[in-house]
């Protein structure tokens, strides 16, 4: 069986953000030690910051990655446990590129490596993670000319101090039903919720205990399936308000007093609109599969909506482009200038707990002005020529009266009273669709003639 260095292995888990596969399989110590060396070497890094979460494997391959970066002659400062957030929080705050060994929200199976330079500056496929992988590839280059040293730094609570300063929560006293899923948050909620204070927040913690095979639900709130204990502790506890989030917990989901799930777009909307209170006419950046609620929302509120594609690579692009204060995705990232354009779902979530402490309303009345269209959700159909299947939906779609083609990302088909994205995913045989309507009916229509063709049997 061929090693985790072979290079048909690095061609499969290095990614277009960040490295990820199976362990031992895909990954492991051998490749996270070899990645330390290539880091140091293409980002020319001469101190590394290292985090890792919960999972069994990710101990011992943020060692091996330390091990492999002061072989290159860097210094690591490990901050130990820590949210992907966290780990951002690191690179801005002192300065440095970071590394995180983490595998968000997939299985207990997988691990993986998240890269940045110094102020949480995203490395991706075309911004040096193919340079890292080729380096990897290559082998040890000559030992560097002094061994770097290797130390320690609790960051933890300069981090909830942080985000507090972002978001300050006052006013009404809110009880908050936490999911930390066995990830992350289990290790930062504590430190964050802890300074608001009881008088502030009464927390009624779910699966904090760290365990990286997930006893309880995958950390994957964007699969409703994970949310159902929630939904249930919610209503049972008469909580004002439920927060889920992913295993890194860079990712947060909302759950309102009634038990039922909230739209990441909403929770974009009702951000934007915070963040613009600050900065009057700012830009908000939103990919194009959010709903048309968040677009009309900053328009409304004198800001300036910028679409982007899908994925952080992009929206953090378009963020420095534009200086925009903040920006937002259908998938639960949300990304704040002030926290050096990285996503963090504990910042959104203060947000939400803010504006709901500042009102007198529930969540589902305070979140209302801001549901105005009905979504699908992601959608994903396995295809086997993805190219062909949209090239039929924009042939069958493109001649109708009062409808809009552009292909951003995938193909977006718009009308005034809905519109559909289909995208091909970049690492499987599939196509995701997503589609809005002003209404149930019409989203529904939509929603099934698109999946008609689709799904439809071909030769």
């Amino acid at each position: 069986m061929p090693g985790t260095l072979d290079p048909s292995n690095l061609a499969a888990v290095f990614k277009a953000y960040d490295v990820r596969g199976v362990v031992p399989e895909q990954i492991d110590e051998e490749l996270a030690r070899a990645t330390g060396r290539a880091f140091v070497q293409v980002i020319g890094a001469d101190t590394v910051v290292v985090g890792h979460d919960m999972r069994p494997s990710s101990p011992g391959m943020a060692g091996a990655f330390a091990d492999g970066a002061t072989e290159a002659g860097a210094d690591v400062i490990l901050i130990g446990l820590a949210s992907t957030d966290q780990l951002y929080f690191a690179s801005g705050h002192l300065g440095h590129p970071g590394v995180m060994f983490t595998a968000s929200h997939n299985p207990a199976q997988y691990n993986g490596i998240k890269m940045c330079r110094a102020g949480a500056t995203p490395v991706g496929m075309e911004t040096g993670l193919a340079e890292i992988r080729d380096a990897v590839a290559a082998g040890s280059a000559a030992p560097a000319g002094r061994q770097g040293t290797i130390t320690s730094h609790d960051v933890l609570e300069a981090y909830a101090a942080h985000l507090l300063a972002l978001a300050p929560v006052t006013g009404r006293r809110l009880k908050v039903v936490v999911d930390a899923g066995n990830g992350m948050a289990g290790h930062t909620a504590p430190a964050v919720f802890g300074r608001l204070g009881d008088e502030r927040v009464e927390v009624v913690p779910m699966y904090f205990e760290l365990d990286g095979t997930f006893p309880n639900h995958e950390a994957n709130p964007i699969d409703a399936g994970t949310l159902v204990d929630l939904q249930k502790r919610v209503v049972a506890e008469g909580a004002d308000i439920g927060l889920a989030f992913d295993g890194d917990a860079d990712r947060c989901f909302l759950v309102d007093e009634r038990g039922e799930t909230v739209s990441p777009s909403t929770l974009t909307a009702l951000i934007a609109t915070r963040e613009l209170a600050k900065e009057p006419g700012a830009t908000v950046i939103h990919n194009l599969i959010t709903s048309r609620a968040v677009p009309e929302t900053v328009a409304e509120l004198g800001g300036t909506p910028v679409r982007t594609r899908v994925g952080h690579s992009f929206i953090k692009a378009r963020m420095a482009e534009t200086d925009a204060i903040f920006g937002g995705e259908h998938s639960g990232h949300f990304y704040f200038r002030d926290f050096w354009r990285a996503d963090s779902g504990m910042l959104a979530a203060l947000h939400a707990l803010a504006a709901l402490a500042e009102s007198d309303r529930t969540l589902s009345e305070l979140l209302g002005e801001h549901e105005r269209y009905v979504v699908s959700g992601e959608i994903n159909s396995t295809v086997s020529d993805p190219a062909v299947v949209v090239s039929e939906i924009e042939t069958t779609w493109g001649d109708r009266d009062g409808v809009a083609l552009d292909r951003l990302d995938g193909l977006t088909v718009s009308h005034a009273d809905w519109w559909f994205n289909v995208r091909p995913s970049n690492t499987e045989p599939l196509l995701r669709l997503n589609a809005e309507g002003r209404d149930a009916a019409t989203m529904v229509e939509v929603r099934d003639a698109v999946l008609a063709t689709i799904r439809r049997e071909r030769p």
